[in-house]
């Protein structure tokens, strides 16, 4: 994992062609599109529009390959009906065991209709689309303390099996401020059921962060925010075992680990 995400990292900072660098569920694919003439290209993957970066006068397709993605090659189409192919490799991820409040396993029939009210909203923000010019993915730290390798780890919640881990979990202290790690627009905050206090920060062509388990919530939906500005603090709201803040980053609608945007 260490060799691939260097690899990968490197691909991003150097932006050299990637239709034959591998990518793996919950990472991300880097495509070379051509020379940067003209009007950024369209691109989808599986139905949802691409990021595509200028960088080095060259348009790179910047796509993020869904967790539950079938190992094997894929492709991604353009406007002009042409497809570009990348593979996509086997990836193992971690099991883990936790112990939360019964209640965040059983749902009663209010909460499940609560988790289905709020998985609207989320899932509308995670899949905006904003008119944004790209040279670069990289984010800053929203907060300081250890990062966990917990992203993509298959998580078991009183011995009952749930979805794979979508963020990493920085192990930071509660109050501890978290910040904007890139300029964007806030398109949704609440208190969700799952999440907690929750914000989920735009920052262009499907390009998502999302932060949960906030003990406090410091910006509104609609407002513009810079790198560095405070979004709100570390807590332990929501199904947590202990203060921290889920990190979550998406591309294209699919979570992908932060730790390949991360410096």
């Amino acid at each position: 994992m260490i060799r691939r995400t260097l690899a990968l990292l490197l691909c991003l900072i150097a932006a050299h062609a990637a239709a034959d660098q591998p990518a793996w569920p919950g990472g991300i694919a880097l495509i070379d599109l051509g020379a940067a003439e003209g009007l950024a290209p369209i691109v989808k993957y599986d139905g949802k529009r691409v990021l595509v970066m200028h960088r080095d006068g060259r348009w790179r397709a910047v796509v993020g390959v869904s967790l539950d993605a079938s190992v094997g090659t894929t492709t991604v189409g353009l406007a002009d009906g042409a497809t570009l192919s990348f593979r996509i490799d086997e990836h193992m991820y971690r099991e883990q065991h936790l112990k939360v409040n019964p209640s965040f396993v059983s749902l009663s029939e209010d909460d499940l209709a609560r988790v289905g009210r709020e998985r609207k909203i989320i899932d509308a923000a995670l899949t905006n689309w904003r008119a944004v010019a790209f040279d670069d993915i990289s984010l800053r730290a929203p907060v300081a303390g250890p990062h966990s390798s917990s992203f993509g780890t298959r998580r078991f919640f009183n011995d009952e099996p749930r979805a794979p881990h979508k963020g990493m979990d920085i192990a930071a202290r509660s109050g501890d401020l978290v910040r904007a790690p890139r300029d964007g627009v806030v398109t949704a905050t609440g208190n969700y059921y799952f999440n907690g206090n929750t914000v989920i920060v735009d920052h262009g062509q499907g390009f998502v962060t999302m932060y949960c388990h906030l003990s406090n919530i410091g910006v509104t939906e609609g407002q513009m925010v810079s790198v560095g500005e405070t979004l709100g603090a570390v807590g332990a709201t929501g199904r947590v075992t202990g203060p921290h803040l889920h990190f979550g980053t998406y591309l294209n609608g699919n979570a992908i680990d932060p730790a390949l945007l991360l410096p």
